[in-house]
């Protein structure tokens, strides 16, 4: 396939997709048999009014995709959400472009949060490990109720109430920016010291010139 899209930040002039993406989102969960059963119509409009969805869109204006924003904790856990891709352009690598979209936007947003996201599909799990998200336990996501509250849609939630929100079918995976943060100053600390270390060597150099000179 050499089909082409467009990206954007979703705005009104998106919102007529609104209920194509809806009936999608449901179709698609059935037909995996997990995951968040479907999201209204009027909700998605309210995520793509506030700036925090993204819509990929064909050359010619076909809806091909999307995916939103979610925030918990005021702030300051952070879901890319309800990410699906229309089913004649899967496989095309469109759900890395918008994943990779969103993740920014996010990172924009959201600079200090903590992105987060469940999943059982195992290329979400590939593209979430390219952005920089590790897999966690259920413990280090947010315990916002609202959060657990939308659970209830998903085929799974008996599942995940019997086993007290510990764990359920999803991978659990996480983006911490401070982590990162740290991972990044101490990875740049060995060059650091890499870099200072011919400067010491001249220093020893220059001395032992000095004392040969002594001697001549």
């Amino acid at each position: 396939m050499n089909e082409k899209f467009n990206l954007f930040v979703a705005d009104k002039r998106h919102t007529d997709f609104a209920e194509t993406i809806s009936v999608e989102m449901e179709l698609s969960a059935k037909k995996r048999g997990t995951g968040i059963a479907k999201r209204s119509a009027e909700y998605l409009i309210e995520k793509m009014m506030e700036g925090k969805a993204v819509v990929a869109l064909t050359e010619d204006g076909r809806w091909a995709g999307f995916c939103y924003i979610e925030s918990w904790s005021h702030g300051k856990y952070v879901a890319n959400s309800g990410l699906i891709v229309a089913p004649e352009y899967r496989l095309s690598g469109l759900a890395k472009e918008i994943k990779q979209k969103i993740f920014e936007l996010s990172r924009t947003k959201y600079p200090e949060a903590k992105l987060f996201g469940l999943t059982t599909g195992l290329a979400v799990m590939k593209i979430n490990s390219d952005l920089g998200y590790e897999p966690v336990t259920y413990s280090e996501l947010t315990n916002d109720e609202s959060f657990w509250k939308g659970c209830q849609s998903c085929v799974n939630f008996e599942i995940l109430q019997s086993k007290e929100r510990k764990n359920c079918l999803c991978t659990a995976m996480l983006y911490d920016p401070v982590k990162k943060e740290k991972a990044a100053v101490l990875n740049v600390k060995p060059l650091l010291n890499i870099e200072k270390k011919p400067k010491k060597m001249d220093k020893v150099k220059n001395l032992f010139s000095k004392v040969f000179a002594l001697f001549l």
